[in-house]
């Protein structure tokens, strides 16, 4: 069974990573490591490597593996960096950060994803990753600054807190715009100010709290 979702995972990094341009080998082999079925309720382990998200429970999802490893691609890690994550969900994608940076704090509002992810994340040995609970718009102040920010859910428009929070130069990589479809933004900040640059098309759940929108 584990050489079966091993090789499952193998075919993921091909046909749905390397195929549509994820080519940081740091990321390829993040994604290649990392348990995705693990994230997930047993009777979904069959679609865990498919090129969709599936449902974690309180109406939230995992992201499609190819999201997930886009994002983490555009932050550009190197090893070293502090990383804070904004919707920590089932914990599989600061699982992934945490193969390339030294530290990830990742901020979940709902309570009982956050204490999941966290007891899991533990017990695969993930030690560089701390899990909040709280409203992830408004970061993780006492961690700050951070090298990269990103932030797993879709905002209306940039959370000044978390903007706030990066380190210049940083880079803040999140789905921004409508409910219903929003643009894959990566935000660079630098002593010139800040440019944007729009990676894709994608569709995420609503980022809540302050600085996303209202219930």
């Amino acid at each position: 069974m584990i050489i079966a979702y091993r090789q499952a995972r193998e075919r993921m990094i091909q046909e749905q990573l390397v195929s549509r341009g994820i080519n940081d080998p740091r990321v390829l082999r993040a994604m290649a490591k990392v348990p995705r079925h693990l994230f997930l309720e047993s009777e979904l382990w069959d679609q865990a490597y498919e090129d969709h998200p599936l449902p974690i429970g309180a109406n939230q999802t995992i992201s499609q593996p190819y999201m997930v490893a886009l994002m983490a691609q555009a932050l550009e890690l190197r090893g070293a960096e502090r990383v804070l994550e904004v919707g920590t969900g089932s914990g599989y994608a600061a699982a992934v950060l945490s193969e390339l940076c030294a530290e990830v704090f990742t901020v979940e509002a709902v309570e009982e994803l956050a204490l999941k992810a966290r007891t899991l994340l533990s017990s695969l040995g993930y030690r560089n990753v701390s899990v909040l609970v709280g409203d992830g718009t408004l970061g993780w102040e006492e961690h700050t600054p951070y090298d990269a920010v990103v932030i797993s859910a879709a905002a209306p428009c940039i959370p000044r807190p978390l903007l706030e929070q990066l380190k210049t130069p940083g880079y803040l990589v999140f789905p921004m715009g409508e409910k219903e479809l929003q643009t894959l933004v990566r935000i660079r900040k630098d002593t010139a100010g800040i440019r944007e640059e729009y990676l894709c098309e994608c569709q995420f759940v609503k980022l809540r709290g302050r600085y996303g929108w209202e219930d």
